[in-house]
């Protein structure tokens, strides 16, 4: 009979656990941002900002809510680092990519590395989040200019790439001969929930609504999964 109950005390207590990834360029606040999820929502607070120094690897954090328990991966932006971030994209349930809002002059970097993210074929099917952090500064971009950042550069990149298939057409018709060119394959569809949303990881103003979205999807997510 303990064993019985123990085993359905163990069934009703189990809690489901989903793995989040938290990426983004150098200095764009994820370790701030983990820390004060740790604060927020764990009776040990995170570390504080003044202690906090640049990511090499990875830092991990956990948080228990309903029925959920949560596991963060913060992993380092630096440019060399990078090369990790694909290790984890097989194994983990969502992705955070945070942006320094207040970086205007690393936008074009953060946009081509989101790219990169957004299309990644082992993504399509995960919620991925951009976050526009350090809205507590006043030279912070907001969301609707941080979208409207990302939407300017894909257009740039469209009319570049539209230019170059021209000349490349152009200079192969006059050494082969007009003919029709190769369709070019567009990218694979995105599936999964994709948003923007701003926070401020140092004040801590918009981390929980971040996480009630991430609490939200990947639970969508493994509904989805069940009933495939």
């Amino acid at each position: 009979m303990y064993h019985l109950l123990r085993g359905l005390h163990e069934y009703l207590t189990r809690k489901d656990e989903y793995s989040v990834v938290i990426i983004g360029l150098d200095n764009a606040g994820k370790t701030t941002m983990l820390e004060k999820i740790k604060t927020m929502y764990n009776p040990t607070p995170g570390m504080p900002p003044e202690k906090i120094g640049p990511t090499v690897g990875q830092n991990i954090g956990k948080i228990t809510l309903p029925s959920t328990e949560l596991r963060f991966y913060d992993l380092g932006g630096q440019r060399d680092i990078r090369s990790i971030w694909p290790k984890y994209y097989d194994e983990c349930h969502a992705v955070v990519f945070v942006v320094d809002a207040c970086d205007q002059a690393r936008l074009t970097e953060n946009w081509e590395v989101f790219d990169e993210v957004l299309n990644s074929p082992r993504l399509l099917n995960l919620p991925l989040l951009l976050l526009a952090n350090k809205q507590d500064a006043p030279t912070s971009l907001s969301v609707a200019e941080i979208r409207e950042s990302f939407d300017a550069w894909q257009r740039a990149r469209s009319n570049r790439e539209t230019e170059e298939d021209a000349s490349q057409e152009q200079s192969s018709d006059k050494t082969k001969g007009k003919g029709k060119g190769k369709a070019k394959a567009g990218p694979d569809e995105r599936m999964a929930s994709l948003d923007v949303m701003g926070v401020s990881a140092l004040e801590g103003t918009g981390v929980r609504d971040a996480v009630n979205w991430l609490y939200i999807r990947v639970q969508n997510a493994r509904k989805m999964w069940v009933a495939d």
